[in-house]
This record gives C-alpha cells, sequence and structure tokens, in this order.
C-alpha cells in the first residue's frame, strides 16, 4: 500500500513505530488513514523480525481526532455515517481471535506483539481510543488529553463509554466523558490512564528505551498469550476459569523452547535470548 498520511520502521531490536503523519492537520483522522493504519499493523504483526510496537505521532501532536472537515461533511449531507465508516474492505488486524475483538480499534487486542501509545502531544476524541486499546501509555508531560466529544455535542467515542471506567474507574471515566474537559499528561497519570509521564526532552528516548527493553526480554510466545489472557478475562467474571486457564497454558509453554531458554538463562545469570515469533504460530487462548 502507498503510505499518505502514516509511516514506519523497524530497528534492529525489533521495535516498530508507527506515525500518524499529517502533522500540518494536527495528525486528525481520516478514512485514509484508518486504512492504513489498518495495512501497517497487519503487517507488522505477522513479520517475525517486529517484536513491539510503538505508534505516535509526528510533530509535537499525537492526533487530534477525527477531522473536523469531514465531520462537518456528514452535518451538512445525508450521507449514512456508519456505512461510510465501515472497514471492510480494510486490511483486518486482530481479527479472527474473538469476536468482540473484530470492530474498529478494539482490533488492538487481537494482536500477537505489545503496543505502546506514545502520546508525544495532543491526543483527543478516538485517538484516547486508539490509546486506551494499546497495551502500554507513556506521554510527553503537558501533552492535552481529551474525549472531546461532548464538547461538540457528540457522545463517547469508539467505546470510550466501556473502556474508561475499566482504565480509571467510574468516577474519573465520568469526568473525562461528560465534561470533555482537556487534562494535561500528569492529571491522567494520576488517574491511571498513563503508565508513565516524561519530560519532552527526554520523551522520545524513554519510549525507545522502554520498547527496546520488552523487545530484548520478553519471550515473544509468552507475551502473546498473556496478551490473550489480560483482555480475554478482562471480559469474563470467573476467576476459577482464569487459574485453570493458566494451568493449561504453563502446561503447554513448559515444552517450548522459550521456557528453556529462559531457564537456562535465568540459572546461569544472564540475558535470554528468545526466538522470533513465527507468522503462523499458534497462540493458546483462553476459553471463551
Amino acid at each position: 500500500m502507498e503510505l499518505k498520511v502514516t509511516d514506519y520502521a523497524v530497528n534492529e531490536a525489533g521495535v516498530a513505530t508507527v506515525r500518524f503523519n499529517r502533522p500540518g492537520r494536527g495528525n486528525s483522522w481520516t478514512g485514509r488513514m484508518n486504512a492504513e493504519y489498518r495495512w501497517i499493523m497487519t503487517t507488522l504483526d505477522n513479520d517475525p523480525a517486529v517484536r513491539v510496537i510503538v505508534v505516535t505521532g509526528a510533530g509535537n501532536q499525537f492526533c487530534v481526532g477525527a477531522d473536523f472537515k469531514a465531520l462537518d461533511h456528514y452535518a451538512q449531507t445525508n450521507e449514512d455515517y456508519v456505512a461510510s465508516v465501515s472497514a471492510n474492505d480494510f486490511s483486518k488486524p486482530g481479527h479472527g481471535v474473538r469476536p468482540e475483538y473484530d470492530h474498529d480499534i478494539v482490533w488492538h487486542w487481537g494482536l500477537k506483539k505489545p503496543v505502546i501509545a506514545a502520546i508525544n502531544g495532543a491526543c483527543a476524541g478516538m485517538a484516547m481510543a486508539i490509546a486506551g486499546f494499546c497495551d502500554f501509555r507513556y506521554a510527553a508531560a503537558g501533552a492535552k488529553i481529551t474525549t472531546a466529544a461532548a464538547k461538540i455535542g457528540l457522545p463517547a467515542e469508539y467505546g470510550l463509554s466501556w473502556l474508561l471506567p475499566r482504565i480509571v474507574g467510574l468516577t474519573h471515566a465520568a469526568d473525562l466523558l461528560y465534561t470533555g474537559r482537556i487534562v494535561l499528561a500528569q492529571e491522567a497519570y494520576r488517574m491511571g490512564f498513563l503508565n508513565d509521564v516524561f519530560p519532552p526532552e527526554e520523551f522520545q528516548a524513554k519510549v525507545a528505551e522502554i520498547a527496546k527493553s520488552l523487545a530484548l526480554s520478553l519471550s515473544p510466545m509468552a507475551a502473546a498469550v498473556t496478551k490473550r489472557q489480560l483482555y480475554a478475562e478482562l471480559m469474563s467474571d470467573d476467576v476459577g476459569a482464569s487459574v485453570e486457564d493458566s494451568k493449561r497454558f504453563i502446561e503447554v509453554m513448559m515444552k517450548t523452547p522459550d521456557f528453556k531458554e529462559g531457564s537456562r538463562a535465568l540459572q546461569e545469570r544472564r540475558a535470554a535470548k528468545f526466538a522470533a515469533l513465527p507468522a503462523d504460530a499458534a497462540i493458546p487462548a483462553p476459553r471463551k
């Protein structure tokens, strides 16, 4: 696919960096960006050389949400919004794991690789949902974060009414969704939305360090299975099933090369060297 509003690169450590790249428009979200982003994430998730994915924005902003020109178009015409944003013809990253994941943005949970949202600047509306469905969230100090929708007469976007209470709790979720107020990264961190906040001048280096550490230290298979457990069990209230599933996974993974290498490395007091995860690897999954 020809990339016009996104780009990506993979370094020698296996860290892929994906950028929303419309700096003149705040990296605002469009149908074209959605198509490109899905294609990139499908490509990276199937690439054995990639172990961790970082999502960020070009320039000084992460993504200011949906492009206002597109929103104005829907307000002034009778075009069907739901039909027009259908992703039926787009790549389908993360699909086929669970039916719940086969939807816009939620597909992040069906990926095999850990995904880090590197919020380098303004993050608004559906961009907050994109960050929310990533596995880790880091922001530059002073970055402005907002659900935004209430301020322009719209409801909670793209699953935020489901997601935010589970990340920050009902009290903070109600605050963020009803008011649409702007919070700075430091407040979002105190709420629990972010893993950490770094000074702007150190932000890229700090995130790169975290991503590299994950890429070099994690067993790709263990990371993929843990990701399957984490999000499947978020939607379950059966703690016993979680225990039984974990025992089943332990039995399977104790017979893998990763377990043997990890155990040997621990005994030899050295860093483990885990093999890449093949694109067609069978990932054990929790019972639905």
